[in-house]
C-alpha cells in the first residue's frame, strides 16, 4: 500500500482533486470535500490498476506546500 498527497480546491460550483505523484491525469471532483476525496481514491486506484507499478513517478515527494505570489 502507498500513501498519495491530495490536493483539493474548493470553487464555487464544488471540489476539484487530483494527487500528488502520479503519472498522466487523475482528476476527481464533487459537491463535497468528502465527494471528491472518495472519487479521488476510486479514480487513483482505477489508474493503478490499469498502469501497474508504471503510474507512479520515479521520486518520492515528501512534502507539499502551497504557496501565494503576488504579481
Amino acid at each position: 500500500m502507498k500513501t498519495l498527497k491530495i490536493i483539493v480546491e474548493k470553487h464555487p460550483d464544488g471540489y476539484v482533486a487530483y494527487p500528488q505523484g502520479l503519472k498522466g491525469v487523475v482528476v476527481a471532483e464533487g459537491d463535497t470535500y468528502e465527494e471528491a476525496l472518495t472519487g479521488m481514491k476510486s479514480a487513483i486506484q482505477f489508474h493503478i490498476e490499469t498502469f501497474g507499478d508504471e503510474a507512479f513517478e520515479n521520486d518520492d515527494i515528501m512534502e507539499t506546500s502551497v504557496a501565494e505570489v503576488a504579481v
